[in-house]
């Protein structure tokens, strides 16, 4: 077998391992110490990897393994519920297993691109903030990271309070990258193994150290001191309400879930002392209190009448409705007062509960007629439990996915919550328990991180008291008629970090990648400029330019990328313009925006650094260098320089070398100014180009006319947006709260700069839009010059882009004065 071939078996051997430990890992017990090796097989196959594309591949693969081996159940599940069978169901997630797990594939690619210039540990690092970061800003739907599978250890769980979750992921990444370093170097001495069994040693000590000392210091204290109520959860056991329908009309149907209910309430106030009755996730199938029919109104009274005559307090699953539509909801009802009020559930799961009003039509509804019309909800509240002697616990109620939000359960601590009350329906994890043994976990995670203890109904199981260490007190079986009591005190939670700073490993990871990009583009940079600086190198300083050397197939995954920004951009534009005036909310449209148009276009920005090179003509030979190779071919080898007919992703020249085409294509440059340097040089080129084509007239437009401070992105979309913003949320200040730091006199730094950040963020999304329909102008004008008078492309272009510039930097500020002048 040749090196090449082993190096693939081992890579693939090594993929597959780490698929099948965390196979392991995700059924926890005692394989969540897995979670500190897992990932070190796939971390050495990796280091085998020579180009960015062999850590894509990688990435994407260990997407499908990843998805295969811990979330197949998923599939079936998702098969069975939506009636295509769990064969489909299981295809659909290998299909969706790069969208559904992209943090391995950016980890991947990020690991591999630092890798190639820095040490190992920055190289851990970086990777470690790829994944986490990732995570933050891509949704899924259970939210699930690899710190999740910790929740068997009492010990190592509790670091959540300070990073959450995705902080034990972090740590995870790290011993494992630890290890995978330890392997690798097994040969070269002790002194080589010193510093990564160190960490690899030291970090899970550490973590362990620090749950002991949170564990002794969370002890409670007596709790005669603090008023508690003792709750009694319903577990009724009744699921598939379409089929009952379909077998018993929805009166009869409706009838049996209130009969079976109001019993099993019975056993829980009666023979259990409950002091309060918890039931599950639309357990009533119907709006409670705005009735649709006569037989709706006797339901609602059979409710109240529960409550009146055992004198107790219920919250339960139900529908509310408005104006604006229905919602998944839950109602607080007392003994004497009747309805409180609905929380309303803030995370209605994608597609079979809330489609988005963008993907939303009868195009769709005709695709999937099964998609849920609820509407999201407008984030926690807090209610008083009050028992009718008065004793009273201020309660967070949570509906199913919110129970996977950490922000959510953040803010509902911030709001004075005591404790957690989960409502949930998993009836679809009834043949796979794997899937409601996750959802437990991921719920027991927010009590570690706001230190409330937690109340979870489901329909059929797994209902759970969990305790404010997530430790699973008390826990009914799945697919069993069952009632629960569990017990809450009123009693302020212990502070902790996270309720503190809310979800910030994710977006300091996000910041940090940021921060050490930019740091690489200066560096880069200043080294570039040295080089054409420093006299007596016997290179020509016109001689050398940035360039990015691209394959057809990266030319066309970046070209893709671009134009999905540039159309998700251009879409958005058309969304505002055509807008019948409704509303539209700045923090949802930033959050579109940072989807559909920064994440693919950062990818690209990523992908061209990761391809760049450094291009000059030394004499009668090209020299293209990148980090990590050096490409050398002299002129009179080449036999033509085509520039590319269409500018994707940017200007280009391919290459025809006397042997045939080279299979690089050099990007990012002026077409025009290349080919001449060839001429100049001695590349056999001339019969190619005489005179320019319309493609290399173009190119040199487009690169001649750039403005390096205007037209960069970080001043135009950055800096630029301030200008607006400042002045506008300095009024909206001065209205509102009395003056320009109201705010922060009267909720803190926190609550004015947030507040001043999406601001900010709105101004940046709608100048980007304002700049694209400008720059759709100017790219139309620059075709009209290139198809009648070649030569005169340049000079139109430029004022064209000179016209754009004025009306952008000029015009937005002037139309903002006279909006803002007190006529």
């Amino acid at each position: 077998m040749s090196e090449s071939n082993a190096s693939g078996w081992r890579s693939a051997a090594g993929l597959v391992l780490s698929a099948a430990l965390f196979g392991a890992y995700a059924h926890g017990g005692a394989a969540h110490l897995l979670g500190f090796v897992a990932l070190a097989p796939w971390l050495l196959a990796l280091d085998q990897v020579r180009g960015i594309g062999g850590a894509l591949r990688h990435g994407l693969l260990m997407s499908v393994a990843f998805a295969v081996a811990v979330f197949a159940w998923f599939g079936l599940a998702v098969g069975d519920y939506i009636g295509i069978g769990p064969v489909a169901g299981l295809a659909v997630l290998l299909v969706a297993a790069p969208l559904l797990q992209p943090q391995l594939i950016a980890f991947a690619l990020v690991r591999h691109v630092v890798g190639r210039r820095h040490g190992p540990l920055l190289r851990a690092l970086a990777g470690a903030s790829a994944w986490v970061a990732t995570e933050w800003l891509v949704p899924r739907l259970l939210d699930d990271t690899l710190g999740h599978g910790l929740h068997p250890s009492p010990w190592l769980r509790q670091g959540a309070d300070l990073g959450g979750a995705p902080g034990l992921t972090f740590a995870l990444i790290l011993v494992n990258e630890a290890i995978a370093m330890a392997i690798a170097r097994r040969r070269e001495g002790i002194r080589a193994l010193a510093a990564p069994l160190s960490i690899a040693l030291l970090l899970p000590l550490a973590m362990g150290g620090y749950g002991l000392w949170r564990l002794s210091s969370l002890m409670p204290s007596h709790a005669g001191e603090v008023a508690s109520l003792r709750v009694g959860m319903v577990q009724a056991n009744i699921v598939d309400y379409e089929r009952l329908r379909r077998e018993m009309g929805a009166y009869e149907v409706v009838r049996h879930v209130l009969d079976t209910h109001i019993r099993l309430s019975r056993v829980a106030t009666e023979q259990q002392d409950a002091d309060a009755l918890l039931w599950s996730e639309t357990v009533y199938p119907t709006t409670f209190r705005n009735a649709k029919s006569e037989a709706g109104a006797e339901f609602d009274e059979a409710i109240l009448d529960l409550v009146a005559l055992e004198r107790v307090p219920l919250v339960f699953g139900t529908y509310d409705r408005d104006e604006a539509g229905e919602y998944n909801a839950a109602a607080f009802v007392e003994p004497g007062k009747g309805l409180l009020g609905f929380y309303r559930k803030t995370n209605p799961f994608p597609l079979t509960e809330y489609v988005p009003a963008w993907l939303d039509g009868p195009r769709f509804r005709a695709l999937l007629p099964w998609a849920g019309t609820w509407r999201a909800g407008d984030g926690p509240r807090v209610f008083p439990l009050r028992s009718v002697d008065g004793r009273e616990v201020q309660v967070l109620p949570l509906i199913c996915l919110d129970d996977v939000d950490s922000g959510l359960t953040i803010d509902g601590a911030r709001l004075g919550a005591q404790a957690i009350l989960g409502m949930s329906n998993d009836s679809w994890f009834t043949r796979y328990p794997l899937g409601a043994e996750l959802h437990l976990n991921v719920a027991a995670f927010r009590s570690i991180e706001t230190r409330l203890p937690q109340l979870r109904v489901t329909a059929n199981g797994i209902s759970a008291t969990i305790d404010n260490t997530g430790e699973v007190t008390a826990r009914t079986a799945m697919d069993q008629e069952a009632v629960l009591v569990g017990t809450l005190h009123a009693r302020t939670p212990a502070p902790t970090l996270m309720v503190r700073w809310g979800d910030w490993v994710g977006p300091t990871a996000f910041a940090g990648l940021l921060l050490f990009g930019l740091a690489t583009v200066i560096g880069t940079s200043r080294r570039w400029w040295a080089r054409r600086r420093t006299p007596g190198t016997g290179i020509d300083a016109d001689a050398l330019r940035d360039a990015i050397l691209l394959t057809p197939f990266w030319r066309i995954v970046i070209a893709v990328l671009r134009l999905v920004a540039r159309g998700g951009l251009l879409w958005m534009a058309l969304q505002v313009l055509t807008n019948t005036g409704a509303p539209i909310n700045p923090v949802a449209q930033a959050w579109l925006f940072a989807g559909l148009v920064l994440l693919p276009e950062a990818a690209a920005w990523s992908l061209m650094r990761a391809f760049a090179a450094t291009l000059r003509i030394e004499g009668d030979t090209l020299v293209l260098e990148q980090s990590t190779h050096r490409i050398e071919m002299r002129t009179g080898d080449i036999a033509g320089a085509r520039p590319w007919r269409l500018p994707l992703p940017t200007m280009g020249v391919a290459l025809r070398l006397q042997a045939g085409p080279w299979r690089h294509a050099i990007a990012g440059i002026d077409p025009q100014w290349l080919i001449e340097r060839l001429r100049t040089a001695g590349a056999a080129s001339a019969s190619d180009n005489l005179p320019p084509s319309r493609a290399a007239i173009l190119g040199h437009a487009l690169h001649t006319t750039h403005h390096r401070l205007l037209d960069h992105p970080l001043f135009k979309f950055g800096l630029f947006p301030l200008l607006p913003a400042l002045p506008a949320y300095r009024l909206h200040q001065v209205i509102a709260y009395g003056g320009t730091f109201g705010e922060w006199q009267t909720y803190g730094a926190k609550a004015w700069l947030l507040g001043l950040f999406v601001w900010w963020a709105s101004w940046a999304v709608n100048l980007a839009m304002i700049a694209a329909g400008l720059r759709l102008l100017v790219e139309a004008g620059t075709l009209l010059p290139l198809v009648l008078r070649p030569q005169k492309t340049t000079d139109v272009r430029r004022v064209l882009e000179i016209a754009a510039r004025v009306l952008f930097y000029l015009g937005v500020p002037l139309w903002l004065a006279v909006r803002l002048w007190p006529w």
